[in-house]
This record gives C-alpha cells, sequence and structure tokens, in this order.
C-alpha cells in the first residue's frame, strides 16, 4: 500500500480488463500499478493508454512486484487458477473474472492457496451487485415466495463463429472449459443459484455444437432438482439469431418474481394460504441488452461496485461479496451438466 491506496496489477489485457481498470480508477483507495500480457505489443499498449503503468510479459515477475497488493485476473478461463496460485504464493489478494476457473480441481486448488496464504479471493459476477437482484435475493432468504417450486433460467444468446474465430481460445476446452454455458451462460448459472438460496442436487442434460464449428457446445438444456425438492430448468445457448432477452424465473407457493436482463418485470404475491398472487407493481418495459448479442456492450458498474468491495473487504478483514467458495457452485453445476450430457445419465452433484 502507498499513499494510502492499495496497489493493483492485472494480468490479462483484453476486453474485460478495460472494466477492472475502470473499476480501480473509481476506487479512492486503489491505483493501477502494473499490468500483464504475453503479447508485448498488446499490453504495453493497454499499459500506456492506462496511465504508462508498469508492463510485465510473465505474470510471475508481476505477482512479485513489491507495489503490487492486489492482483486481477482477466486471462483466458483455463489459466485463472495458475495466475491466482501464483499471486496467493507472492502473499497478494487475488480478484479473479468469472468462471472462478474450468475444472474442479484447479478451483480447489486455488481456494486453498488463498486460504493457506491468509489472502483474499474475490470473484466477479456483477450482476449479483445490481440493486433489483440484491432486493430479489432478500426476499427470497426472508421466505416471501414461500417454499420455492421451481427456478428456471433460459440464457438464449448470439455469438457468431467470428467471435470464436477471432480469440483463439473462445470455444475450447483447454482454455474455456466449454461454450455456451461455461463462457456466457455462466453469469446466469450463478444468478440462479444464488436468487434460488439452494444448491442443485441432481441434474439430467443434453448439449452439444448446433451452429458453430466448436468443440464445445452451443446449446445446452439441463433439468434441475434442488437439495430442497424445488425443480428447474437451464437452457443455456449462443445459437439464437439474433439472441433473447435473458430471463430468470422463480416461483414459490406464495408468488413469482421473474427478471428479464437483471430487471425485474414481475413481482407477483400473496399473504393468503390459498390466495392467487396479485403483481405488487406493473412490470417494467424493457429492451434486449445490447451485450445479448454483443459481448462488448457491458457497463462496469459491477466492476466499479466490486472492486470497491474488494479493497474494502481486505481493510475490514473479512470475506468479498463473492467469495470463491461462492464463484465455484455454477462452474461445478456447468460441470455436472457437461458430464450428464456426455454420458446421458442423471449426475448426483454430492456424489460425483
Amino acid at each position: 500500500m502507498k499513499d494510502g491506496k492499495f496497489g493493483w496489477g492485472i494480468i490479462g489485457t483484453g476486453m474485460i480488463a478495460a472494466h477492472f481498470r475502470a473499476g480501480i480508477e473509481a476506487c479512492k483507495n486503489a491505483e493501477l500499478v502494473a499490468v500483464c500480457n504475453r503479447t508485448e505489443e498488446k499490453g504495453r499498449r493497454f499499459a500506456e493508454a492506462s496511465g504508462g503503468v508498469k508492463f510485465y510479459s510473465d505474470y510471475e515477475k508481476l505477482v512479485e512486484d513489491p507495489d503490487i497488493d492486489i492482483v486481477g485476473v482477466t486471462t483466458p478461463s483455463g489459466l485463472h487458477a495458475d495466475n491466482v496460485i501464483a499471486a496467493a504464493q507472492a502473499g497478494k489478494h487475488a480478484f479473479c473474472e468469472k468462471p472462478l476457473d474450468i475444472s474442479r480441481e484447479k478451483m480447489s486448488a486455488m481456494i486453498q492457496a488463498c486460504r493457506e496464504a491468509n489472502v483474499k479471493l474475490g470473484c466477479v459476477f456483477q450482476s449479483r451487485t445490481k440493486e433489483d437482484i440484491r432486493k430479489i435475493h432478500s426476499a427470497i432468504q426472508r421466505g416471501e415466495l414461500g417454499k420455492m417450486v421451481l427456478g428456471d433460467a433460459f440464457l438464449k444468446t448470439y455469438r457468431s463463429q467470428a467471435y470464436y474465430n477471432e480469440a483463439g481460445w473462445k470455444g475450447t476446452l483447454a482454455l474455456d472449459g466449454g461454450g455456451a454455458l461455461m463462457n456466457q451462460g455462466v453469469h446466469g448459472v450463478d444468478l440462479l443459484l444464488w436468487l434460488m438460496n439452494d444448491d442443485v442436487e441432481s441434474v439430467f442434460a443434453r448439449a452439444d455444437h448446433k451452429v458453430r464449428d466448436i468443440e464445445v457446445e452451443d446449446t445446452a438444456v439441463a433439468c434441475l432438482k434442488y437439495k430442497s425438492g424445488a425443480f428447474g430448468t437451464i437452457i443455456g445457448t449462443t445459437s439464437c439469431n439474433p439472441g433473447e432477452s435473458s430471463r430468470i424465473e422463480l416461483h414459490g407457493k406464495y408468488g413469482t418474481i421473474t427478471i428479464s436482463d437483471a430487471q425485474i418485470t414481475r413481482w407477483a404475491v400473496t399473504d393468503e394460504e390459498d390466495g392467487l398472487a396479485q403483481d405488487r407493481f406493473p412490470p417494467q418495459s424493457f429492451e434486449v441488452a445490447g451485450s445479448v448479442a454483443d459481448p462488448k456492450a457491458i457497463s462496469s458498474d459491477g466492476h466499479i461496485y466490486l472492486v470497491n468491495d474488494m479493497v474494502n473487504a481486505i481493510r475490514e478483514d473479512r470475506a468479498p461479496y463473492i467469495p470463491g467458495e461462492s464463484a465455484r457452485k455454477a462452474v461445478d453445476l456447468i460441470l455436472a451438466i457437461y458430464e450428464s450430457a456426455k454420458t446421458g445419465q442423471e449426475i448426483l452433484l454430492d456424489e460425483w
């Protein structure tokens, strides 16, 4: 820490790194110190655009920089654990873009490494930061909908073949870990689990690449059974043209809450034991969010919220808003969906 500010380093200077930078710049107790990228020209260009901060081509050298307190990780998904573990072993806190990683073993290893080093591990799922989403989470925790019956996520996005071709690593097993669910759908899967305030007991699924020339799925459907006994459905695609508003539907004995692109479009409840739920307010009008079809059309607001929280978590010695143990749940479920699709069997998550 220097002059009351936590020094940040960012590993990876792709599209998401700009949102990390925006979050750091907006936090009065944070300062970007250095960035790292294996492609020197790209990395130096980002460093220069970030006020001429230090540049490293080797992330192991960045994490050893004494001016860095927190390491932000925006590399391809399959490299997250390596970067976080290196940061932890250097005594640095880690702030990781979604997904936490793409394998259960790696996620366990990075969580353990941070625990052993006594450093914080925070993850980015920016949808959890939105005011409407936090209201819903609190309402379900209070039992406003009563016993939960169904929790569904419809995540029908569009990504072109050019999208997969230009990055090189997207749509690959080695670095992306999957397709429509692991990359785009993981936000909705995380949100569904967080809002349901429940874990999944079992899943049966189908997944394949129906349209895109990639080795992972562009279309997936899954049937869930939650530990509470509630049922659920997940549909995740990048094959729907031009894409639909992402939708989450939460149904309990006493009512329904529906979310379209993180906006509440229905909140209907009843106070009667056997009454018909009534809308508490008219559903909001909404348009299909830009990121449904354009991955660059996302806001930095969530990253600003989470960067500030990460800094405060360190100052107050508490867990970040989204710790590793919570962030891994969406990935664990997605991996179980892949296993079910591959084997044709129902997967019991606690036994798998």
